[in-house]
C-alpha cells in the first residue's frame, strides 16, 4: 500500500509541475523568458529549442532580448517566434532580436484568465483520472487478498486526502497566475 501511495504522490507532483510549466507560458503583460520555452527553431534542419540556440535576457520589464549564439540562425529564430503566434513582433538588428511585450488590454486579460482556469481544470481532471486508477489498483489488491477491508478503507481515505491536497495546490497556482494576469 505504501508503494502505491508513493507512486501516486509522485504522479501528483508531476501533474503539478506540468501545470506550472504551462502557466509559465501564459503571457502576463511583462517580459518573461518562460513564454519562449516551448518554441523550437529550425537549426540546420533540426527543430531546436530556443534556449539551446540563444541567450534570452530581460533588459527591462517590457523587453525580451534574444542573442543567438550563432548569428546565422537569427532568421530561423525570428520565423519560429512569428509562427508561435505569441502576439509579439520580433525586431531584428542582425545580431539580436528584441521582443517588446505590449500592455495587455482588459479584454485580453479576461481571455487569458479563462485560459489559465482551463489549464487548472485540465490538471484537476488528470488528477481525478490518476485517483481513479489508484483506487482501482487498491481495490484489486483487496480482492486478491493483499489488503484487508479496513486497510482498503483507510487506503482509499488517504488517497482522497492526497487528491484534495493536490487540487488545493492546483487552485493556489491558478489563483496566483490569475492575479498576475489581471495585475495592471
Amino acid at each position: 500500500m505504501d508503494e502505491v501511495k508513493k507512486n501516486y504522490s509522485t504522479k501528483i507532483e508531476k501533474t503539478l509541475s506540468v501545470l506550472k510549466e504551462d502557466l509559465n507560458t501564459v503571457r502576463a503583460g511583462r517580459a518573461n523568458p518562460a513564454i519562449l520555452d516551448k518554441i523550437n527553431a529550425d537549426y540546420y534542419g533540426v527543430p531546436t529549442p530556443l534556449k539551446s540556440l540563444a541567450n534570452i535576457s530581460v533588459p527591462d520589464p517590457r523587453t525580451l532580448l534574444i542573442s543567438p549564439f550563432d548569428t546565422s540562425c537569427i532568421g530561423a529564430v525570428e520565423k519560429a517566434i512569428n509562427e508561435a503566434n505569441l502576439g509579439l513582433n520580433p525586431s531584428n538588428d542582425g545580431k539580436v532580436i528584441r521582443l517588446i511585450v505590449p500592455q495587455l488590454t482588459e479584454e485580453r486579460r479576461k481571455e487569458l484568465t479563462k485560459t489559465v482556469k482551463k489549464m487548472g481544470e485540465d490538471a484537476k481532471v488528470a488528477l481525478r483520472n490518476l485517483r481513479r486508477d489508484v483506487n482501482d489498483q487498491v481495490k484489486k489488491m483487496e480482492k486478491n487478498g493483499e489488503l484487508t477491508e479496513d486497510d482498503l478503507k483507510k487506503g482509499l481515505d488517504q488517497i482522497q486526502k492526497m487528491t484534495d491536497d493536490g487540487v488545493k495546490k492546483i487552485d493556489e497556482a491558478v489563483a496566483k497566475k490569475e492575479k498576475e494576469v489581471l495585475e495592471v
